[in-house]
């Protein structure tokens, strides 16, 4: 069998100079892009001008933009779906928002992704180990999280199941507290419970409290294989 050779592309998905002369011949583009922790600025770069020269560029081609759960500025501990209001009230998760405007005007639809999390992105549990985690205010706030390779699957899965137009939730099956995430992390790693303190304020997207539906992407055929982070960190550690 004959291999193909992928052609790599180095540079910002913002920089127009990078899609001119691009051949207008595939078949579905998914912008899976980081703004590497950066603000507003990095924000407009990397995920509002991406989906605009993916339309302008590539305007044939089906456009996946993964998008954030963190567009739902919801405080209350509500469940939200897709068709629930999408108002951050964070520079960034507003740009976000209307970057994923941007991608459904053109040949798309949107995945809004939770707090991913896997090999190499294990945050929260390598400050546990370090003795550095803390529990924001009362620890009653609620966490979504996906697994990176189920987050892979939800995209490969939308490729040929998803809609043009619409908008999913990609998530595993089981929101929790931050109390119930440290409290399970602690007794598996057997380390003590962190401890009590303010609320980090200066989360670049928001302080959010909400409980993310995954029901729209589960019925497309889609299961996550982790379905809660318990399952995840364990085969991780």
């Amino acid at each position: 069998m004959k291999q193909k050779l992928a052609r790599v592309i180095v540079g910002s998905v913002g920089d127009e100079r990078i899609w001119k002369g691009m051949k207008d011949d595939y078949d579905v583009v998914v912008q899976c892009a980081s703004s590497g922790r950066g603000g507003a600025e990095a924000y407009q770069e990397v995920y509002l001008r991406g989906a605009v020269n993916v339309n302008r560029y590539l305007p044939i081609a089906r456009q996946i933009f993964v998008s954030s759960t963190a567009v739902y500025g919801q405080t209350g501990g509500e469940w939200v779906r897709e068709e629930s209001p999408a108002e951050p009230g964070t520079e960034t998760g507003k740009i976000l928002r209307l970057a994923e405007k941007t991608a459904l005007l053109g040949h798309g639809m949107v995945v809004r992704s939770s707090g991913i999390y896997g090999p190499g992105r294990k945050i929260s549990l390598e400050k546990l180990r370090r003795g550095e985690a803390v529990i924001e205010g009362d620890g009653t706030r609620w966490m979504n999280r996906i697994h990176q390779s189920d987050l892979v699957s939800a995209l490969e899965h939308l490729i040929g199941k998803g809609d043009i137009g619409q908008i999913y939730n990609a998530t595993d099956d089981v929101p929790v507290t931050e109390n119930e995430f440290y409290l399970w992390c602690s007794e598996f790693l057997q380390k003590p419970i962190p401890p009590h303190g303010p609320v980090n304020r200066e989360r670049k997207r928001g302080v959010t409290s909400k409980r993310v539906s995954n029901a729209k992407l589960r019925a497309t055929g889609w299961r996550p294989v982790y379905p809660s982070f318990r399952e995840g960190l364990a085969e991780a550690v």
